[in-house]
């Protein structure tokens, strides 16, 4: 079964994000700084657009399908499992990966939450709010 314009979309994007966020751990440069934060910044535009991060679409990139994605993309999900059932720690590669997928998990749940209340504060005239004077 040919895979729909949706589904071809939401691969591309999670390919774009992959091979960002891995390009940013290999230059050693944050993810919150530039150029990454952008380039990050415009797959979150797009994919917000197409309706692929509200929960329960599909495929999703909600931060939740994100995380499942990318950890099964980059062996966490198999690490953390061996992990447990080893009660040993996760190697410091699987580690550092861990703290790069939360890095940039953190700031896609940001924008998530700043986009989805943008009406609320752009969309009516401001109102100035009067503080009450303490001084009478």
């Amino acid at each position: 079964m040919p895979a729909t314009p949706t589904q071809t979309l939401a691969t591309d994007l999670l390919n774009r994000l992959d091979a960002t966020i891995l390009d940013a751990d290999r230059q050693t440069k944050p993810l919150e700084l530039e150029p990454y934060r952008s380039q990050l910044f415009e797959l979150f535009v797009i994919a917000d657009a197409s309706g692929l991060i509200r929960d329960g679409s599909e495929p999703e990139l909600s931060p939740e399908g994100l995380s499942r994605e990318l950890g099964n993309r980059w062996g966490l999900t198999t690490a953390a499992q061996s992990s447990q059932q080893q009660l040993n720690k996760m190697s410091p590669e699987h580690l550092s990966k861990m703290r790069l997928l939360w890095s940039f998990l953190r700031m896609w749940m940001e924008w998530q939450y700043a986009w989805s209340r943008w009406a609320e504060f752009h969309d009516r005239p401001a109102t100035p709010h009067l503080v009450p004077s303490t001084a009478e």
